[in-house]
């Protein structure tokens, strides 16, 4: 799986992401999130591709997408990470994971942490994410489906 920022061209496999009801109760639908990336440059959309499957997404925010959750003007804000449901259990959030601290850290050389917010409520979400280096922040933010936990990772600076 390879980690790639969405252009025009992938919208057909955009379109073909399933997601559970399950997994709506915690994420949104890519088709939802890159028309705001459109409209917003500080909004990255992340395909994870398997040859030419779309089998994970997730969204980079910026600046102003990171403000409610850290106040590191260099974080960059993980959102809406999920696995298209048909591909579920085969290990593509956790090589999403893997990837993602290298991947930010060439496609954005300025971005020093790495921030999310999971609801308390997704417990398999907080495990994953504990057990791949995200700490808990001890920050609470409350959105709209619930309490969020505020975890961090950090970034390795290069000099």
């Amino acid at each position: 799986m390879k980690l790639i920022r969405f252009q025009e061209e992938h919208t057909n496999v955009v379109n073909t992401y399933s997601l559970s009801e399950e997994q709506l109760r915690f994420t949104g639908h890519p088709a939802k999130s890159i028309p705001l990336c459109r409209e917003e440059p500080n909004r990255h959309a992340i395909l994870g591709m398997d040859e030419n499957r779309l089998v994970t997404y997730f969204l980079l925010h910026e600046q102003e997408g990171v403000q409610p959750f850290s106040d590191n003007p260099n974080a960059i804000l993980l959102r809406t990470l999920s696995t298209d449901y048909h591909h579920l259990g085969k290990g593509y959030g956790k090589a999403a994971l893997l990837q993602l601290p290298e991947f930010v850290q060439i496609q954005f050389p300025h971005i020093d942490e790495i921030v999310l917010a999971v609801n308390e409520a997704n417990e398999f979400a907080r495990k994953l994410y504990g057990k791949y280096g995200y700490q808990d922040t001890g920050r609470r933010v409350m959105g709209s489906k619930g309490i969020l936990i505020v975890m961090s990772y950090p970034l390795a600076v290069k000099v």
